[in-house]
């Protein structure tokens, strides 16, 4: 691999460890501030809402100069937002501020995805991708945890009773203290984005014109979904991402229905699907080549039976490795799946253009699968129920892609595509 993407993921890393911690600790903001319960989960909201509503302009901005450099700007986006959480008065002044971080990791995606394709020949996304997935998903177990412990009264305390001498540092509470260490996270991500080199791809300028943008964004759009292969693999990763945030919900209350496990122990078991989705993703990485990317798709309807077997479990033990089991199949077959994605989107229409449509999808979906899992808990389905039409959905919504990819193959062979240069 080139040293430069070694300096990505070290930036990744750092970036998604303070994004989840700064989940954990917004949500104690809000509790301290006294919000409804029903302002929690528009974190969550707000947050991806940014990624669908700037979709025809963050691509743009991303490909508009060096990858590097719109990361640099992005993780600055995000450290502003924590800043003002500082200064929360109350929920909703916390809730515009966490959107601000919303905002500038909607304008990261593209760039963080983009460069590998100017930086990697088209053999090795693979294997990046496998590598950045796996540490993304070790971020978000470290990341929630590290979250975790800034908010325990008694690590926080510590933290407050340190003394710098001659310095008052202004920071009184352990909300404070959260949020200065996870700053710290997102400036040395910001620090490491300085050194990704510039991979010397020409960025032309763009038009200014919103007007423009979204029109260009559009086209991309309907580029990607007409290309034999860009269909197929934008169909499987925005069923994926929709159906594993839909997933993290259905565990919680899985865990307490089956298990008897407060939320607390609940959340450990996402971390152990994470853990899956790691294991996943590297073996995907060392077994599958970019032109066998499609090969996976049956993992998909086999991962939506699985998770019907949910049903059955009573043992932690026997839980754990199921959870595993859902978590490694969903990384095996969604790395190469995202690598064809990438790679075609980037011969099409340039990397960041690709991405944003990418995330404009996979966020859409995202927002449209929570609501129907909030629906049917408002109309108190079992969850066991929930389980059974989530499956059945996922491997359904997988075999249908996979017969219609199946169809495009018997109309034409598009797997010479796979692999090939852009020609600029």
């Amino acid at each position: 691999m080139e040293r430069g993407f070694y300096t990505i993921m070290a930036a990744q890393f750092f970036s998604s460890l303070a994004d989840n911690a700064l989940l954990v600790v917004a949500i104690a903001l809000l509790t301290d501030l006294q919000a409804p319960t029903f302002l929690t989960p528009m974190l969550k909201f707000v947050f991806v809402l940014f990624y669908v509503m700037l979709a025809p302009f963050v691509g743009a901005f991303a490909d508009s100069m060096a990858k590097g450099r719109v990361m640099f700007i992005s993780n600055s986006i995000k450290i502003v937002g924590c800043t003002l959480l500082f200064f929360a008065i109350d929920q909703y002044v916390a809730l515009s501020a966490y959107a601000i971080v919303g905002l500038g990791a909607a304008a990261y995606s593209p760039a963080k995805y983009g460069i590998l394709t100017e930086l990697l020949p088209p053999e090795k996304l693979v294997i990046a991708n496998g590598w950045i997935e796996g540490l993304t998903v070790a971020s978000i177990v470290l990341g929630t945890v590290f979250g975790g412990l800034l908010i325990t009264p008694a690590i926080s305390a510590a933290l407050l009773s340190l003394d710098f001498p001659f310095i008052d540092t202004g920071i009184d509470t352990h909300i404070e203290v959260a949020l200065l260490l996870v700053a710290v996270c997102y400036t040395i991500a910001a620090t490491f984005n300085l050194y990704i080199p510039n991979t010397g791809v020409d960025h032309r300028i763009l038009k200014k014109n919103p007007s423009f943008l979204i029109h260009e964004f559009a086209h991309c759009v309907k580029l990607l979904w007409t290309d034999k292969l860009g269909q197929i693999s934008l169909a499987v990763t925005t069923l994926f991402w929709g159906a594993g945030a839909t997933l993290q919900f259905i565990v919680l209350k899985w865990a307490d229905i089956a298990l008897g496990f407060p939320l607390n122990q609940a959340a450990q078991l996402q971390g152990v699907v994470a853990v899956g989705i790691a294991l996943g993703a590297v073996l995907a990485a060392k077994l599958v080549s970019l032109r066998d990317s499609v090969k996976v798709i049956p993992l998909g309807i086999a991962m939506g039976i699985v998770v019907m077997t949910m049903i059955t479990v009573r043992d932690l033990w026997i839980a754990v490795v199921l959870l595993v089991l859902i978590g490694g199949l969903a990384g095996f077959f969604v790395v190469p799946m995202n690598a064809l994605l990438q790679h075609r989107g980037y011969i099409l229409m340039g990397a960041g253009h690709s991405i944003a449509v990418q995330n404009f999808n996979e966020n859409s979906s995202i927002l449209v699968m929570i609501l129907l899992y909030a629906l049917l808990i408002l109309l108190d389905v079992h969850i066991y129920v929930v389980i059974a039409l989530f499956g059945l959905l996922v491997a359904i919504a997988m075999l249908l892609i996979r017969k219609w990819h199946l169809f495009n193959q018997s109309k034409e062979d598009s797997l010479h595509l796979i692999g090939m240069h852009k020609v600029h």
